[in-house]
């Protein structure tokens, strides 16, 4: 089995008075991870899916004798698919101030629910944690170093959710078996979604556009929409844990960029599912923005994983000067280009280092990449 490298920071968490909040897209190992950390705890366990109607009207508009009563003698109670239950948030707060013995683990595939409805009633009584799909680092711990670089160009094409990773050969079915299945449920229960198949054309147009600034305004002529509706669907996808936006950064140079975006997705193997394009990486056209996609989504969850948090930043000027990639980890700027092609040559922008003299920047390729996103790499 492939371990998470979340596990024991999240047991080194249990038992301190506070609820175990563990977000993550739907298929992405969150129950597994679970059932991992069990096989280590003795205490008693009681799982509650929210999946499930039954389950969701014993945990709705409850007292704190019927939540006694449903518990029993659990010592630990996992409520999954917590988004699904109505005001799920005071449930969990009672749980949490009424059962003190009781290490309370709740699980969500959604952001756009789950936080809306703790948020407030859990104040100081939570702790967070979001999860990934495998990542490079959790793939080299279970092989190693070689045989990663080896299948890199799998994971440029199918991406990291465990079921792919686990069924080499059968990829494609699974991915669009995954998409279709599950990563838009959420959306789809969410809120007045009239019309699914903009979600699915939105995505279309996003996995065309991944490395290049997106557009609101043509993406609502595009879709024949409004660009306050455009939003909201983006908003809704990054809440789901389909897409993430990168903002430009901006503080010195006159003509940067100030108000754009560039939107990636948590996992190639979805954006190409989207595209329904799994040619090899030779034959196709979006080599870079495949290495772009999977170098930021990969660096995303090395620092998620080792709770790092720099702000996350692309720069650009109104002249096209460009990097792909910009962290602002207090003040100190490391700056990134992804280079896929052999033998092209990339630079950092003289506007930016004469801009920023204290930065640090770096060329990452197919030679170096690793470092990049196995562990914090210091940009030289």
């Amino acid at each position: 089995m492939i371990k998470r490298v979340l596990l024991p920071t999240i047991s080194q968490n249990l038992f301190r008075g506070k609820a175990i909040i563990l977000y993550g897209p739907r298929q992405v190992g969150k129950t597994t991870l679970l059932e991992s950390l069990f096989r280590d705890l003795s205490h008693k366990k009681k799982f509650l899916n929210c999946d499930e109607p039954d389950i969701r009207k014993d945990l709705t508009e409850v007292t704190s004798t019927q939540l006694r009563n449903l518990i029993g003698d659990a010592e630990v109670v996992v409520i999954d698919e917590a988004q699904r239950v109505k005001n799920i948030g005071l449930t969990l707060k009672l749980i949490t101030d009424q059962l003190k013995n009781v290490q309370l683990i709740a699980t969500g595939s959604s952001a756009m629910e789950l936080s809306n409805e703790i948020n407030e009633p859990l104040t100081g009584r939570k702790i967070e944690f979001l999860l990934y799909p495998f990542s490079t680092t959790e793939m080299i711990n279970h092989t190693d170093s070689t045989s990663e670089k080896r299948l890199l160009e799998a994971r440029l094409l199918y991406g990291f959710y465990p079921d792919v990773i686990n069924n080499p050969g059968d990829e494609r079915r699974l991915l669009n078996n995954l998409l279709n299945s599950y990563l838009y449920k959420d959306i789809f229960n969410f809120q007045d979604i009239r019309k699914p198949e903009l979600i699915e054309n939105l995505l279309e147009a996003l996995a065309l556009q991944v490395g290049s600034q997106v557009s609101y305004q043509e993406l609502g002529r595009l879709l024949q929409i409004d660009q306050m509706t455009v939003r909201r669907y983006i908003d809704l996808l990054e809440k789901s844990f389909i897409i993430f936006r990168l903002r430009a950064f901006n503080r010195n140079v006159r003509n940067e960029i100030k108000k754009s975006r560039k939107i990636y997705f948590y996992d190639n193997g979805i954006r190409n599912a989207i595209l329904s394009n799994f040619k090899s990486i030779g034959l196709r056209t979006d080599q870079g923005a495949l290495w772009e996609n999977f170098l930021i989504s990969e660096r995303r969850k090395l620092l998620n994983n080792s709770s790092v948090s720099p702000n996350k930043y692309f720069w650009r000027t109104t002249q096209q000067q460009e990097i792909d990639y910009l962290e602002d980890d207090d003040g100190q700027l490391s700056a990134y280009e992804f280079k896929w092609g052999v033998g092209r040559k990339k630079k950092i922008p003289k506007t930016f280092t004469a801009a920023y003299p204290g930065s640090t920047s770096s060329i990452i390729d197919q030679e170096n990449f690793t470092p990049f996103i196995e562990r914090i790499y210091t940009a030289s």
